[in-house]
């Protein structure tokens, strides 16, 4: 439920989009969801490498998510047969302004869903590199503690203002942290905000990805780590699975520790979800969405 192509996300993965899903198909996927990064509306919040011409950079951004949902809808119903394509977009929550552009971005009748996703801690990425990590820091107030309390924070603001069906990589701040593997519950103030936050997303029914990103990033466990995940499925919480792949060679990475992971905590069953009518037969309104239950067990089977 949570993908990424070259095509669409240059400089930060590979391969054209068409080639992401065949080889879906081809590992046993039967749905995909498509989650391309929206378009950034600020120079302030373009990345270093699209800093050499950050006008025409900023300028390619919202074509390039145009020519993203047309090859999308292209694609949805060329592979129809062999797969469920569903498209949606990863939302940046750089700050509260960006709230009413995601959801104009939502509202295209294409879109099945989006990603509620936070990269940034006042307004600067925690997961490019130890540099821009460590000033998110600073602007945090110095300490990791205070960083985590930052991110929560701000993740609550888009929990609020976007009521997401997806929360992506929930404890993305552990990333670049001194000690990822950190039980947070040490940090009181730091608990709080996080248990607060998990309440909200199961008010209002939404669900957390396990993504098997962090897995191939060094990190023992999946977003979200077990002290998360525990509390998530005490508080009556639904995980959707994802690999958040950056191209070919990072489909389906880690699935199988994935699943045992949600196996150990007690998960029986992912969700995702199942559209209506299919592709071409909507016209100019949006799909009806089903959530569909999926045993572990079976996507396991793909992995043995």
């Amino acid at each position: 439920m949570h993908s990424h192509s070259g095509q669409f996300c240059p400089g930060h993965a590979q391969d054209q989009l068409e080639e992401v899903i065949k080889h879906a198909i081809s590992v046993g996927y039967k749905t995909i969801g498509l989650t391309e990064h929206m378009p950034r509306t600020d120079l302030e919040d373009l990345y270093p490498e699209e800093l050499d011409e950050p006008e025409k950079s900023l300028a390619e951004l919202a074509p390039r998510h145009e020519a993203y949902l047309k090859e999308a809808q292209r694609l949805q119903a060329a592979y129809a047969s062999q797969i469920h394509i569903l498209i949606g977009f990863e939302g940046e929550w750089l700050r509260p302004s960006y709230g009413p552009f995601i959801k104009s971005l939502a509202a295209e009748p294409c879109i099945d869903y989006f990603m509620g996703s936070l990269h940034h801690v006042n307004a600067i990425p925690i997961d490019y590199d130890s540099s821009y990590y460590q000033k998110a820091v600073a602007s945090a107030g110095g300490t990791e503690e205070k960083l985590y309390e930052r991110y929560y924070d701000q993740q609550f603001e888009m929990l609020q203002a976007l009521k997401p069906l997806i929360v992506g990589h929930f404890d993305l701040c552990r990333l670049m942290s001194s000690d990822p593997e950190r039980d947070v519950r040490q940090w009181a103030s730091v608990w709080e905000k996080v248990v607060r936050n998990l309440q909200f997303v199961v008010s209002y029914g939404g669900w957390l990805e396990c993504n098997t990103s962090a897995l191939r990033k060094g990190m023992a466990e999946p977003y979200p780590c077990r002290t998360i995940a525990e509390e998530y499925l005490k508080l009556g919480g639904k995980f959707t699975m994802s690999d958040d792949s950056h191209g070919i060679a990072q489909v389906a990475t880690n699935y199988k520790k994935g699943l045992e992971f949600l196996e150990s905590i007690g998960v029986s069953h992912v969700w995702t979800l199942e559209r209506t009518p299919q592709p071409g037969d909507a016209g100019n309104k949006k799909a009806t969405l089903a959530n569909k239950a999926v045993p572990v067990v079976d996507i396991k089977n793909f992995f043995d």
